[in-house]
This record gives C-alpha cells, structure tokens and sequence, in this order.
C-alpha cells in the first residue's frame, strides 16, 4: 500500500467523496445491484454508520468501508456486518481494501464488538479469519458468501439480519424500514 495513504474517520464534507467511490468500485461488477452508495446513505441517514473510515491519498478519498450493527434471532449482542468496502479502480489490487478492513476490524475490537460478518467472496475474506458459520444463516444468501468472524465467545446460531438500509434500492430521502421487498 502506498504510505502516503491514510486511513481515517469518516467526515462530513466526505459524503459526496464516499458515493462517487463507490460508485465507480461497484460500476463494472455483475453481482452488484448498484444500490451500495444509497445503502451508505441510508445507513448514514440512520445514525447506523458504527464505524465509517475512508482511505485519503493527498487529501483526496479514494477507498470507503463501513460497518453497521445486525441483528441476531439468537439474540447474541454487538455484532456487526462490514460493508460495502470500495476502493477507486485505479487504487485497487494495492492493499487499500485490505488496510481498511484490518482497520474497521481493530476499531470494532476495541469497541468491545463481539464479531462481524459479511457478504462477500470467497477467496478474499478468509485471509482476515472469516468462515462459514453452519448454524448461523443470512436469509437470501447463498451460505458460500455469508461469512463471520468472532472476536470472542462463540459464532452465534439461527440467523442475522443486516441494517434495513440494507434493502434500499434508490435514494434513500425518506426511507423507511417499508421500503424492504
């Protein structure tokens, strides 16, 4: 990773800077719904934003993570569901995603999270101690790409439901938890 980059708290003149990240980290994959900078913004809207930390090179955003609380039916507490991750494509494959999740994760530790889970692929996320959780299911998600890590105590069982910003399919002015399909 270049050392000029920094890894920081999100700020509020970063708003605009995370969406257009975002977006162009997003634009050319076939899995995405291109709904990831509205589910930003909606989790952003709903105070839901735990921890929000952008990669900054010379004053400029060019990667964006965000973790956000779920829900387990188990009733387990302070777990946390990463994503979406983003790094501008001409800054990818250069260890800007990789510092930023090893960030968002230290920070969640620290705040006495308990673990994190996601969405994502296969082949990325285990090199963080991510793995399927057979007891622990993502309504919708192929159990192949659903993936937890616990920082301490057991994997919670039954199953975890992401932030309804999660759901959000457009701008999210005015979005409210009956916007869910």
């Amino acid at each position: 990773m270049n050392p000029q980059i920094v890894i920081r708290n999100e700020s509020a003149a970063d708003a605009s800077a995370i969406t257009a990240v975002t977006v162009a980290a997003f634009a050319t994959l076939a899995i995405s719904g291109h709904t990831e900078q509205y589910v930003i913004a909606a989790l952003r809207a709903a105070d839901a934003l735990t921890v929000s930390l952008v990669a900054d090179l010379d004053g400029r955003v060019v990667g964006h993570i965000a973790f956000s609380p779920v829900t387990m039916s188990d009733g387990a507490r302070d777990w946390y569901g990463l994503g979406p991750v983003s790094v501008l494509p001409a800054y990818q494959r250069q260890g800007i995603g990789k510092a930023l999740i090893r960030e968002g994760l230290s920070r969640l530790q620290a705040m006495g999270a308990r673990g994190c889970c996601l969405v994502g692929h296969p082949d990325y996320y285990g090199q963080f101690g991510f793995e399927n959780a057979p007891g622990l299911v993502c309504e919708g998600v192929p159990p192949e790409v659903f993936f937890v890590l616990s920082f301490e105590g057991p994997i919670p069982q039954g199953t975890v439901a992401f932030h309804d910003a999660f759901a959000v399919d457009g701008q999210p002015e005015g979005f409210t938890s009956s916007n869910r399909e």
